[in-house]
């Protein structure tokens, strides 16, 4: 049975081979509504599951991923930021019926995607052969990452979900999962 509900996940661009971590001039602070608290726990149960540091929550990711959801609403279509425009964060998106998702099924959509993901060096991660199968999953446990803001916009039909991750994933040739 069809019931009109969509979501759609496009997931975390490919990185260039050599890693730039330039600090981060983001504030970390608490998430500003129960929604984005909702969003954070969801990432931090999941790396908590698979050993990794809990992430914390930047106000300045935070806004930058509000500004890109607004305009993909505006758009409405999913695209990602240039690397240069995200400031070299990772990005999640994600886009569904407007007001039928929770925030933990957003994130589950990123975290369903283990499935078919095997620990390896990136981009050898995914049992299908296409690491772009597991792109979210592994931006969402990357070791390194230890900030993520994200922000929801909403057009006449669907939620459009952006999380910002810093230090960025799916590093080329850096093992993810033991």
């Amino acid at each position: 049975m069809m019931t009109g509900r969509t979501s759609v996940i496009l997931g975390t661009a490919f990185a260039a081979a050599v890693m730039f971590i330039a600090p981060l001039t983001a504030q970390t602070a608490e998430p500003s509504t129960h929604f984005a608290k909702r969003l954070l726990q969801s990432h931090n149960i999941e790396r908590v599951r698979v050993g990794a540091v809990p992430l914390q929550w930047s106000s300045k990711l935070e806004r930058d991923a509000k500004d890109w959801a607004d305009h993909l609403a505006k758009r409405g279509m999913m695209e990602h930021a240039s690397y240069e425009k995200r400031e070299k964060a990772g990005e999640n998106l994600w886009m569904g019926t407007a007001g039928y998702y929770s925030a933990e099924t957003m994130i589950g959509g990123f975290i369903d995607e283990k499935k078919d993901f095997r620990p390896g060096k990136f981009p050898d991660v995914s049992r299908t052969g296409k690491w772009q199968d597991v792109a979210h999953y592994t931006q969402l446990i990357w070791h390194d990452t230890r900030q993520v803001g994200c922000a929801v916009s909403r057009d006449e039909v669907n939620d459009f979900l952006v999380c910002r991750y810093f230090p960025t994933g799916n590093w080329i040739g850096q093992q993810i999962g033991n």
